[in-house]
Parts: C-alpha cells; sequence; structure tokens
C-alpha cells in the first residue's frame, strides 16, 4: 500500500511539475507575440509617415525623382514584408527602408527652405521618435525571445516544448548599414545642389 502511494505522489508531482513548466512556456510564448506586435505597431506608424515625408521633400526637391522612387518602393517592400511576420523578411526590408530615407534626408539638406519648414519639421521629429520607439520595441521583443528561447531549450522544460509545439524563435538585428549610423546635420546652411554635409 505504501508503495503505492508513493508512486502516485510522484506521478502527480510529476504532473504538476509538467504542467507549470507548459503554463510558463505559453506565457513566454505570448510575451515574444506581445513585443512582436509592438514592433508592428511602430512599423504600421513609420511606413504611414513615409508617403508624407516624400511628398513633403518632392515639393522642393523635384529632379530628385530616383530617391523618391527608392523610398516609395522600400516602403511598399516593407510593408508587404509586414504582412509575412517573418522577422527575418521584416528586418532586410526596414534596414533597406531605413536606408533610402538617410538618402531622403540627405537630399533635404540641400534644400534651407525645406529644412525651416514646418510640416517637413514635424514630420523629421515624428519620424525620429518613431525611430526610438521602435528601438525600445525591438530591444524588448529580443529580450522576451531570449527568455523565451531559454525557456524552449533548458532541461526539464525542453521535454514539453518539443512535443506541444515551441519552437525556439528569431532575433532581430541590426543591419549592416544600421551600424554605420550617417549624422545628418540640418543646423548649418547649405547652397541649394552642393553635396550634402555628414558630421
Amino acid at each position: 500500500m505504501t508503495a503505492v502511494v508513493i508512486v502516485v505522489a510522484i506521478v502527480l508531482v510529476v504532473v504538476l511539475a509538467a504542467g507549470l513548466g507548459y503554463n510558463s512556456l505559453v506565457r513566454k510564448r505570448n510575451r515574444t507575440g506581445e513585443a512582436w506586435s509592438q514592433i508592428d505597431v511602430e512599423l504600421k506608424r513609420r511606413h504611414d509617415l513615409v508617403p508624407n515625408l516624400v511628398q513633403t521633400v518632392r515639393g522642393y526637391a523635384t529632379h530628385e525623382s530616383g530617391t523618391f522612387e527608392a523610398v516609395t518602393d522600400a516602403r511598399a517592400r516593407a510593408v508587404t514584408a509586414g504582412a509575412t511576420a517573418d522577422p527575418n523578411a521584416v528586418a532586410a526590408a526596414e534596414n533597406t527602408l531605413s536606408s533610402s530615407l538617410r538618402s531622403l534626408f540627405a537630399v533635404a539638406e540641400n534644400y534651407p527652405l525645406l529644412r525651416a519648414q514646418e510640416g517637413f519639421l514635424a514630420l523629421q521629429e515624428q519620424l525620429t521618435a518613431t525611430e526610438d520607439k521602435l528601438e525600445y520595441a525591438r530591444r524588448y521583443y529580443n529580450t522576451s525571445a531570449r527568455d523565451y528561447n531559454t525557456a524552449t531549450q533548458s532541461f526539464p522544460r525542453t521535454l514539453i516544448a518539443s512535443p506541444f509545439g515551441f519552437h525556439p524563435v528569431v532575433f532581430l538585428q541590426a543591419g549592416e548599414t544600421d551600424k554605420d549610423v550617417p549624422v545628418v546635420d540640418f543646423t548649418t546652411a547649405t547652397t541649394p545642389g552642393a553635396p550634402p554635409t555628414h558630421g
């Protein structure tokens, strides 16, 4: 009789531990999903700002059509990549959009009247704020992904993770162009048509 009680107690402990481990994995997976949705929200805000920014700069720099087309194409690719919810595709498309936006701001740097225009300054401030929020959201996502991946790959949760479909998620990594951030100085006046000044 004592042996039966011991076996039942062991089974209950194992079942309880498995249940707690499963619930912990669900919480971490949901937190990672929440972190991804925050990135999605900020990316949508960024995508919404880009057409207004392009139109504003286009009003001053009509002969820079190649730059405008590059930004518009990069935005379209970023929106398409966002619909896939594939972090690698989203990161690649967003890095391309960031690069094209740098080119757009470099063009804007050549037009002092544009730089002083209230609408342009407001768009620039909104984009800067959105980039800051995106940076925070990316860090939060990577922290959540790290915790989730650690949980799915650590013993004994790994015994539960694989059979119940808890697979590791990928981290968001900065693109090569993001590691070399140009400094665009809008405080110094330049002559229209002159090459942009980078600090």
